[in-house]
């Protein structure tokens, strides 16, 4: 990655027995193909992520009020047991005017856990991306003091939190402050220009007085890279030393078939974790493209084909992080996968528009890919 990411926005069932013996033979036997495989399909049917990790942790996804419905709302409830809103919490559009606040999205995604006795993460309270136009400045359209951006984002963070209050149990409170450039430790967004390391403090205060029963998140990218691992890790230790109302550290996860390594990964659990945080991954998906070397179109001669090499690195990858996963069940809480499967990915749109990634466990057709029985055999 040029180490930004942007805007986020952009069964057949057998009879019981015959399913629970389709299922011991399909994980002694190894990881069958999505395509070939009926008695994958259905055992998947009956037992989803959540309930193969049911003794680790919750498994998430994030989703849009469309995913709500018809087949992507039957996955959902067959295979994840807490929801993420992908875009409807962001400030920009649950708070487009000063005095407006959009909730039917986000409405739609708590009413549809609650019915259905989902969790819920909130994502986020205060990011440098997504943010409303008028929120950095006056009338007059000149910059705002800190006085008045500090308030601006109390009466943010009071409205939303209190509104769901009881009903999400964790919010990404700050997302995405640490800097691109390994020389600083803060972003220089409009948020540290005018408010410098404060407006991090308050938000974690004041999300905490909205709701004192939440799990309060810092949440970030490339959190497995030793040099951001360590910034992050120095932001995190500065807040927890003062008393900061922070609970855990959330790694994104945005992920390819070439990184993390092993080692990074277990390394960054453990030097959050010894912060004495809850680690929570919340936005997984893993990539067959390294995001460097692919920033670009697809050249004359290029296939962003699903090949059965890709296949079998992405396999791999979700196979060694998963098992990094249960080793650290005891301060990792909550594993959320971004988007539900290839049929739609944020990455459909970046870094390159149109190119498909096939980062997740479901293919276009909604069904298990090998992958997927890897991450379930343990």
């Amino acid at each position: 990655m040029s180490t930004y990411f942007p805007n986020r926005f952009y069964r057949t069932l057998l009879s019981g027995s015959l399913v629970i013996a389709a299922g011991l033979a399909l994980q002694s036997c190894g990881s069958p193909s999505t395509s070939t495989s009926a008695e994958a399909d259905s055992t998947a049917a009956v037992q989803g992520l959540k309930d193969y990790y049911k003794d680790y942790f919750p498994i998430g996804v994030a989703v849009a009020p469309r995913s709500l419905q018809g087949d992507q709302a039957e996955l959902i409830l067959q295979q994840f047991n807490s929801l993420t809103p992908e875009n409807a919490m962001k400030m920009g559009p649950i708070h487009p005017e000063p005095d407006r606040y959009f909730w039917d999205d986000a409405d739609a995604i708590v009413q549809f856990a609650q019915e259905h006795g989902l969790k819920v993460r909130g994502h986020n309270l205060c990011w440098h991306e997504q943010t409303p136009p008028w929120l950095f400045t006056d009338a007059q359209g000149d910059t705002v003091t800190k006085e008045v951006l500090l308030q601006r984002l109390k009466d943010h963070i009071d409205a939303v939190v209190t509104r769901y209050k009881g009903k999400i149990y964790a919010w990404d409170v700050v997302n995405e402050a640490i800097a691109d450039d390994s020389t600083q430790l803060l972003r220089n967004s409009a948020w540290y220009q005018i408010c410098g390391e404060e407006f991090i403090t308050k938000a974690f205060e004041w999300a905490h007085e909205a709701d004192p029963d939440a799990q309060l998140y810092y949440n970030d990218y490339n959190t497995e890279r030793p040099e951001k691992r360590e910034r992050i890790y120095q932001l995190l230790k500065k807040l927890v030393d003062a008393g900061v109302p922070i609970h855990g550290v959330g790694l994104q996860g945005h992920w390819s078939i070439y990184e993390p390594t092993a080692a990074e990964l277990r390394t960054a659990i453990e030097r959050f974790s010894s912060l004495g945080l809850d680690v929570q991954v919340t936005e997984l998906d893993v990539s067959v493209y390294p995001w460097e070397k692919f920033r670009r179109p697809l050249r004359e001669g290029e296939s962003d084909a699903f090949t059965a090499e890709r296949e079998q690195q992405q396999l791999e990858q979700y196979k060694q992080v998963f098992a990094i996963f249960r080793e650290h069940k005891d301060v990792l809480t909550s594993v959320t996968f971004w988007n539900i499967s290839d049929r739609y990915s944020w990455l459909d749109h970046y870094p390159v528009e149109g190119r498909k990634n096939y980062p997740l466990l479901f293919d276009e057709n909604l069904k298990p890919k090998k992958a997927y029985w890897e991450v379930v055999k343990f």
